[in-house]
Formats: structure tokens, C-alpha cells, sequence
């Protein structure tokens, strides 16, 4: 139940931001789900790889090439769902790093009603 809340959750927030960026376009909330989905997946099994493949490049830059690493997932995800795309790199990573942020704030909700009941 608690994942697919967060897969509903990083929905609403693609659709939100791609409503406020310009390079950033949803055709549909099904679009978004997809996104979503496809992002959980990508984040799962290609993300640890990356992470490992570049792990020099990330302790030279502190950590902040997961930055890179997170917009190029969001590149292969305009690449493999239809209804979302991302006009370049630099959206992508403003895109990725609001999404992050927003997401970070709604699973804390998510977490802290969990604890009240």
C-alpha cells in the first residue's frame, strides 16, 4: 500500500512540475503514472550500477554527480514513456532535483502517518 501511495505521490508531482517548467511536458496523469513506474524501476536496477560505474567522479564532486546520474534517468525515461519528454540535459536536472525535493517531503508525510496509527 505504502508503494503505490508513492508511486501515486511522484504522479501528482510530475504533473505539477510540468505544469511550472517549460521544458518539461505530461500529456496525461496515466502519462505521469507511467513516468512514475518506469522511474521506480529505472531507479531499482540501473541507478546502483551507474552509482558503482562512477563512483571516482562522485567522490571528486562530493556526491553531487548523482545529480547527472538522476537527469540522465530522467532522459531514458522520456526516451521509453510516451506522453513525456524533457527538452535537454539541464531541464532534466533542474526536473530531477525538484523532484527529489518534493518527493523527499511527501514520503516524510507518508512515513509520519504511518507512526500515528
Amino acid at each position: 500500500m505504502k508503494t503505490l501511495l508513492k508511486l501515486l505521490f511522484t504522479a501528482i508531482v510530475v504533473l505539477i512540475l510540468s505544469y511550472y517548467l517549460p521544458g518539461v511536458t505530461v500529456t496525461s496523469f496515466v502519462a505521469a503514472l507511467w513516468v512514475a513506474v518506469v522511474l521506480a524501476i529505472l531507479r531499482v536496477l540501473v541507478k546502483p550500477i551507474l552509482v558503482i560505474l562512477t563512483l571516482p567522479i562522485t567522490i571528486i564532486t562530493l556526491g553531487l554527480f548523482l545529480f547527472v546520474i538522476n537527469a540522465l534517468l530522467i532522459m531514458l525515461v522520456d526516451k521509453l514513456v510516451d506522453g513525456f519528454s524533457v527538452a535537454n540535459f539541464w531541464v532534466a536536472l533542474l526536473f530531477s532535483f525538484l523532484l527529489s525535493i518534493l518527493q523527499s517531503l511527501l514520503f516524510s508525510l507518508i512515513g509520519k502517518n504511518k507512526k500515528a496509527q
